[in-house]
């Protein structure tokens, strides 16, 4: 199984770091790439693109002008993450389940209301007013069942070493 994130209206006047954020933690929790739509930004892109390069793993990241028509084309199934929707505890037994590929669609500015007709399913995290970069996060944890903290990053140039004190970087 595949998942992949659209990030919605990404506005480089406003989201970069945000929209940064989005990126980092969709490869970090297991993600394969991730796709901006909204305004384009290379220097985004490129941001992202060089954390995969230097921390290791394969992640892809891309622009999409047209998000209603790379939703519409996805060979899989659709979730959007939504204050508005069902419970993930609800729904994730479903998802699971499903083992196709999976398109995580996250906000950014005002979320078009097509997005929940399009979905399979509209999950929501919670129901109070919260972060998408925080809502991808525990989508992504109660998918893998915590198994994506143990993952490790291929041909990564830089690499944490764990300590119970201080700050230990391996180089390569």
């Amino acid at each position: 199984m595949k998942i992949f994130v659209l990030r919605l209206g990404h506005r480089i006047s406003r989201d970069h770091r945000i929209s940064s954020h989005c990126g980092m933690v969709a490869r970090a929790f297991g993600a394969n790439g991730i796709v901006y739509s909204g305004e384009h930004d290379q220097e985004l892109l490129d941001s992202v693109q060089n954390v995969a390069k230097q921390w290791g793993g394969k992640f892809e990241v891309k622009y999409e002008k047209d998000w209603k028509s790379f939703i519409k084309k996805w060979k899989g199934r659709v979730i959007h993450l939504t204050v508005y929707g069902i419970p993930i505890q609800e729904r994730i037994e479903d998802i699971e389940k499903s083992k196709d590929d999976l398109l995580i669609v996250i906000g950014g500015e005002k979320v078009p209301p097509e997005i929940y007709k399009l979905a399979d399913w509209n999950i929501s995290i919670t129901n109070q007013p919260h972060s998408e970069i925080a809502a991808l996060a525990i989508f992504l944890d109660k998918l893998f069942k915590g198994g994506e903290l143990y993952k490790r990053f291929a041909k990564g140039m830089i690499r944490v070493e764990p300590e119970e004190r201080g700050k230990k970087v391996i180089k390569k």
